[in-house]
C-alpha cells in the first residue's frame, strides 16, 4: 500500500462507456468527460491511471496509451459491439472476472453502478479501497418518476444502496448529488466527497474581442438527444421568442440508443410551432469544435429534468456566454443565479422565451452574465478536481479499506 509520499497506481473503472469516445455520441455523455480529463490531471500529478471499459468493437486492442500516465484498457464482457446501457447489467460478471487479472492497484475507483457491482468485490478481496461515482442516480420506485426519466432495472437501486454503503469513499460532484446519496441510498455522511469537475478554459474559452458574430443569432444545447435532457422545453422556448428577436436553436449531440424516435419528435414539434427554419441538428461534436460552436453563441441552453452537476453549463460559462438552466439538481452550482447565468425554477415555455429574449436584447445584461461565468470557470480547473480526488485517495487508504465490511 502506497504511502502519503509515493505515486499511486489507481484504477478507474467506466463499464458501459469508453472515457474515450467523443463526447456527446449514443452513452457518451458527462461521465466520459470528467474520467478522462481526471485521469490526466492525476497523470500530471505523477500518478499511473488504468482507465478499464468493456470493449465495444473487435478491432479494440487490450490497451492503449492516451498520454503519458493514462492506459486505456479494454475488457471482453459480452459482445464486443454496442450495446443499450440498459442491458449492460449482464456483463457486470464477466467483467469483474477480467477485472481480477488486472492491477496491482492502489484503489480502484468505479464510475456507475454497473461499475461499482463489478469492482467491489475485487477491491475487497484485495483489501484495496473501493471509492464510488455514481454520475446518475435511480429514481426511487415508490415515488413518481419526473418527465423524461425512464423505470430503472429492479436491482440498480438496492445495488446503489449497497455501494453508497459499503464503499470507502462515494465521490460525487454537487451538494445536490450528495444530498441524494444521503437521503436516497443511505450513504453515511463520513465518506461522502463532494469533488467538483474542472473545465479546460484554453479550449472552452471567450471570442476573441471584435470576432465577428453570426448574422442570426443563435443559441445551443449540447446533451445526449433523449427525453431527459429537455430538448423539446428549448424548441419551446425559442417558439415564444417574438420573431424579430428570435434566434436559431442549435442543438449538439447523438441520439440515446433507447430514445427511439424522440430526434423526428423534436422536428414535429419544431414544425408544429412554425419554427423548423430556425432548429439545426448537427449531431456529436469534437470537444474543439463544441467550444468554437458556444463561444460564437448568444446563449447557452441547459433545461435538463435532472442533472448531478451539468458540466455543459460550466463549459458555456467558460466560453464567456451566459447559461439558462433549469433549477436540477446540481446545476443551481453549476450556474450561480443572476451571476453567471439564470436558474429557472419554471419549466414553463413562455418564462424561458423572456429571459433568453433578454439576453438577446440587453446587451449590458448577456455581457455582465458572460464576465462574471467566465470568473466563476477560471477558478474550477482540471487541477483542482484532481487534487481533490487524490486527497480522498489517501484519506481511504490512510484509513485502511473495509475489508469484510
Amino acid at each position: 500500500m502506497s504511502t502519503t509520499s509515493e505515486p499511486l497506481h489507481i484504477g478507474l473503472v467506466s463499464l458501459h462507456t469508453s472515457p474515450g469516445d467523443e463526447p456527446g455520441s449514443g452513452e457518451v455523455g458527462g461521465m466520459n468527460v470528467v474520467v478522462r480529463h481526471q485521469a490526466e490531471a492525476l497523470a500530471d500529478r505523477g500518478h499511473h491511471v488504468d482507465i478499464i471499459t468493456r470493449r465495444s468493437a473487435p478491432t479494440q486492442p487490450d490497451s492503449v496509451s492516451l498520454v503519458p500516465g493514462v492506459c486505456l484498457r479494454f475488457l471482453s464482457a459480452g459482445p464486443a459491439e454496442p450495446v443499450p446501457k440498459g442491458e449492460h447489467d449482464a456483463f457486470i460478471e464477466p467483467f469483474r472476472h477480467e477485472l481480477e487479472q488486472l492491477g496491482p492497484f492502489d484503489v480502484l475507483h468505479s464510475h456507475h453502478w454497473f461499475s461499482g457491482a463489478a469492482a467491489l468485490p475485487v477491491a475487497r478481496e484485495r483489501g484495496i479501497p473501493h471509492v464510488q461515482s455514481f454520475h446518475s442516480i435511480a429514481a426511487d420506485p415508490t415515488t413518481p418518476l419526473s418527465e423524461g426519466e425512464r423505470p430503472e432495472s429492479a436491482g440498480r437501486i438496492a445495488g446503489e444502496q449497497l455501494l453508497a454503503r459499503e464503499s470507502d469513499a462515494v465521490v460525487v460532484v454537487s451538494e445536490a448529488e450528495a444530498s441524494t446519496v444521503r437521503t436516497r441510498l443511505g450513504g453515511p455522511d463520513s465518506h461522502i466527497w463532494i469533488v467538483p469537475p474542472g473545465v479546460d478554459g484554453s479550449v472552452f474559452r471567450p471570442a476573441a474581442v471584435g470576432a465577428r458574430r453570426a448574422s442570426v443569432p443563435y443559441v445551443v444545447a449540447a446533451a445526449r438527444v433523449q427525453p431527459l435532457k429537455g430538448l423539446d422545453l428549448a424548441i419551446e422556448a425559442i417558439a415564444g421568442i417574438s420573431h424579430e428577436a428570435r434566434p436559431t436553436l442549435v442543438i449538439a449531440g447523438d441520439a440515446s440508443s433507447e430514445a427511439g424516435d424522440y430526434v423526428d419528435e423534436l422536428r414535429r414539434l419544431a414544425a408544429a410551432r412554425g419554427i423548423a427554419d430556425r432548429v439545426t441538428f448537427i449531431g456529436p461534436q469534437s470537444r474543439a469544435d463544441l467550444a468554437f460552436l458556444f463561444r460564437g453563441s448568444a446563449a447557452v441552453l441547459v433545461p435538463s429534468h435532472s442533472e448531478t452537476y451539468g458540466l455543459v453549463a460550466l463549459e458555456g460559462s467558460a466560453s464567456g456566454v451566459p447559461v439558462v438552466a433549469a433549477a436540477a439538481g446540481g446545476l443551481r452550482e453549476a450556474v450561480v443565479d443572476g451571476e453567471t447565468g439564470v436558474v429557472l425554477e419554471s419549466r414553463e415555455p413562455s418564462v424561458w422565451a423572456a429571459e433568453i429574449e433578454r439576453i438577446l436584447t440587453d446587451t449590458g445584461y448577456a455581457a455582465g452574465l458572460a464576465s462574471a461565468g467566465r470568473e466563476h470557470a477560471e477558478r474550477l480547473s482540471w487541477e483542482r478536481s484532481a487534487s481533490g480526488l487524490e486527497d480522498v485517495y489517501r484519506r481511504v487508504l490512510g484509513r485502511g479499506s473495509r475489508v469484510g465490511s
